[in-house]
């Protein structure tokens, strides 16, 4: 019972900071959310959100002045991915970043294969991340629910390591990447619908401050 007492005063909180205080901007509130944040915090708000992305950039959160610091950082790189790959959905979160790729812009149907257009726009992606080499990039992959649970497992962890071998090709050191697939377990959109089943078949990249940029953050913050 004090367990999930705790747990429901970190989502009530989270929600508060994310929602409830229209006045701030990402850069503000990623260093409240950072401040009640942690690894566990994410982890409940991102199961209870249904929204890994979300869980996992708070998870990583320092929050605080040297949080604000990150979160600045994160504004201007959101800027330059949503300007230089308008194919992708840019949304900063907290002291993080989450471009979603429709897997129609990325890959045929059932198909883990990338397609020319693809690679043109990781092209470009990856023209922005090689200016911000001190953050990390946790590559998810994501279906719909048609098709048996292990085939749409198999599928997004094939899409996710084929997105990943190709940024490596490009120049991002495979040390900054994570890969994960979620198959059809975590849906952002209405599987009932065709239209909602096409944006589930995506693949969402989650770029967070790495270790050295958090502690040349805090060293800022404590001038």
């Amino acid at each position: 019972m004090k367990r999930l007492k705790n747990s429901l005063i970190i989502v009530l909180s989270a929600a508060m900071i994310l929602s409830g205080c229209a006045s701030m901007n990402k850069t503000t509130k990623g260093a409240a959310v950072g401040t009640v944040a942690g690894g566990t915090m994410g982890a409940v708000i991102g199961k209870a959100s249904g929204n890994t992305a979300l869980g996992a950039i708070i998870g990583a959160a320092v929050g605080g002045g040297a949080g604000a610091i990150i979160g600045h950082k994160m504004d201007k790189q959101a800027e330059e991915i949503k300007n230089t790959v308008p194919d992708a959905k840019v949304e900063r979160v907290g002291e993080g970043i989450v471009v979603e790729f429709s897997s129609n812009v990325l890959f045929a149907f059932n198909s883990s294969d990338l397609s020319t257009d693809a690679k043109t726009n990781l092209e470009k992606l990856v023209k922005v991340l090689n200016g911000y080499p001190d953050t990390n990039l946790e590559i998810q992959g994501h279906t719909d629910s048609k098709g048996t649970e292990s085939y749409n497992q198999t599928l997004s962890e094939k899409r996710a390591s084929t997105v990943s071998a190709y940024l490596v090709t490009k120049g991002i050191t495979s040390s900054r990447l994570t890969i994960k697939g979620f198959g059809e377990t975590i849906p952002k959109y209405d599987n009932s619908t065709d239209e909602g089943r096409a944006q589930n078949r995506r693949v969402e990249f989650l770029i967070a401050a790495n270790e050295k940029m958090k502690a040349e953050a805090e060293k800022e913050a404590a001038k």
